[in-house]
């Protein structure tokens, strides 16, 4: 039974590596899972047996370098706190705001996607909201959870992942506002755009000015900006 296991984990892998190649050559309009399927040596009906959709292959390949990421990973393995908390916060903020900024727009092209997705059938935004859930949902509540028990924010009456979403869409959609060559929206001072999220962000799920102050800072908050912007040029 364990030799069957890993047999199926091997071939799955395989189909993972195949499919990362297909996608970074062709895109994902231009990748098939026949395509994939022919890529990895296989049959597309065992290729669907492991993953149900192309839709799925991707979601599954960009929860895989999420976890990857040893910023994410690092800051995904700290104590729950308040400080974790803005650093979630922050990271989510830095993370959309210089998707545009990226060289080979890859990041540009997923979130695109990713608003098509929610235009049409649903698919890829599900499993990428489930996959996001599932990677950074515990983190958030657990820090939130310690925020409040430490006086550092209100208690939330209603479902608190609720408040993970709501930042993640504010995001999300200030960034769909940079993807064109031309902004559709400059919001005023670029620079202080950071910040002001992260501020507005941290008051909407409920952290008390003190925290923020504590925690964030004028000073701390622009330094921020500037290495992400080093970091995504």
């Amino acid at each position: 039974m364990s030799s069957l296991r890993m047999t199926s984990d091997l071939r799955r892998q395989l189909i993972l590596g195949a499919a990362k190649r297909c996608f970074s050559r062709h895109g994902y309009t231009g990748t098939t899972t026949k395509s994939v399927a022919a890529a990895a040596a296989i049959s597309e009906a065992l290729l669907f047996k492991h993953f149900p959709s192309k839709a799925a292959l991707y979601a599954e390949i960009l929860s895989d370098e999420c976890e990857a990421d040893p910023a994410l990973m690092e800051l995904l393995e700290r104590e729950p706190s308040t400080a974790t908390l803005v650093e979630v916060i922050r990271g989510m903020v830095g993370h959309f705001l210089h998707i545009a900024d990226g060289p080979d727009q890859e990041e540009a092209q997923r979130l695109r996607l990713m608003t098509t997705s929610h235009l049409d059938d649903g698919e890829f935004a599900r499993l990428l909201y489930a996959k996001i859930e599932t990677l950074i949902g515990a983190v958030f509540l657990a820090s939130l959870e310690r925020a409040v028990a430490a006086g550092d924010a209100r208690p939330f009456s209603g479902d608190p992942l609720n408040l993970f979403w709501f930042a993640h869409h504010t995001v999300m959609t200030a960034a769909l506002t940079r993807l064109p060559a031309t902004p559709c929206l400059a919001y005023g001072k670029a620079e202080d755009l950071e910040r002001q999220l992260c501020e507005f962000l941290l008051r909407g799920i409920g952290l008390n000015d003190a925290a923020i102050a504590s925690h964030l800072g004028h000073n701390q908050a622009a330094d921020a900006g500037k290495t992400a912007i080093a970091e995504s040029a």
